[in-house]
């Protein structure tokens, strides 16, 4: 009996040894299982509050992208309202400036009198100035010219002889007596009729304004004929426009004969279009002219 006892007790003690293993095995697995669900159940919580939080950003984002693209808009809107009230006000600068310009210059310095206006035996330039001697045909007959052209003049003057081209100054600015006497004198040499083809009656000559000179060279002394041949009438030709002055009375003029010394400022912004337009200044109409005077000097 004991013997058996001894066999069947080493079994036994298996058995409950692996029963209780079992039941160990099995209540870890239920735990584990039990943990395993929480888990679950708490990233499932974790991953909704997630996508609730992802949407609410996606929102959020829109709500900021809207919001940009309407300050973007704002800012626009404002940039242009800006730029336009810029233009008004330098519009309204440019003239105001324009029109300070205009009181301080002489109206009447470009208008057309040859033929056309008058102007009265008290007129004269503001200020006028001596042509430097060197540049006199006749060193000891003094000649003017307007103050504020006389800068113009000088710089032609100094570049047409740094080109090899000696231009002397016949005449510049003849007063209203001058010009009544020096008329007369034609009629009694040539005869009227002759006269009124090269020389304009007093009042209408633009000489009384001082912003016009008769050109010649050293070697023609002190005539004017012939000038059209010369290699400084070509020089003027070219460039008398940089320095603001036009002829008045080219070939073909209906005013007056061709005359290649006789040259009148304008001012640098007027020539250089009556040069590039291949345009004399009687040939625009005077609203035209009018628009330069503001720039005569400039």
């Amino acid at each position: 009996m004991k013997q058996k006892l001894e066999k069947i007790l080493p079994i036994v003690l298996g058995l409950a040894t692996a029963g209780a293993l079992f039941a160990y095995g099995k209540y870890q697995d239920d735990r584990l299982t039990t943990s395993l669900n929480e888990t679950n159940r708490n990233f499932a919580s974790t991953t909704a509050e997630f996508k609730t939080e992802i949407n609410n950003l996606k929102s959020s984002l829109a709500m900021t992208e809207s919001e940009r693209l309407k300050l973007q808009e704002t800012l626009q809107s404002e940039q242009e309202r800006t730029s336009s009230v810029q233009e008004e006000l330098e519009q309204i600068t440019g003239t105001v400036g324009t029109l300070e310009k205009l009181s301080k210059i002489d109206p009447e310095l470009l208008q057309k009198y040859s033929k056309t206006f008058f102007l009265n035996e008290h007129y004269a330039p503001p200020r006028l100035v001596e042509i430097d001697t060197p540049y006199l045909a006749i060193s000891t007959k003094s000649q003017q010219i307007h103050a504020s052209v006389w800068p113009f003049l000088e710089r032609l003057l100094r570049v047409a002889k740094s080109d090899n081209v000696n231009l002397q100054i016949v005449s510049g600015f003849r007063s209203f007596d001058t010009q009544s006497a020096l008329k007369e004198n034609y009629k009694v040499v040539y005869g009227a009729g002759t006269a009124n083809q090269f020389s304009a009656d007093q009042g209408y000559s633009e000489h009384q304004l001082g912003t016009t000179v008769d050109f010649n060279t050293p070697e023609m002394k002190v005539e004017l004929t012939g000038f059209d041949q010369t290699a400084a009438y070509n020089w003027l030709l070219k460039n008398a426009y940089r320095y603001g002055f036009v002829i008045s009375y080219p070939k073909e003029n209906v005013y007056y004969q061709f005359e290649p010394w006789h040259w009148r400022f304008v001012g640098k912004a007027l020539a250089r279009r009556l040069h590039n337009d291949n345009k004399f200044f009687y040939n625009l109409d005077q609203r035209v002219i009018d628009e330069y005077l503001a720039r005569i000097f400039d």
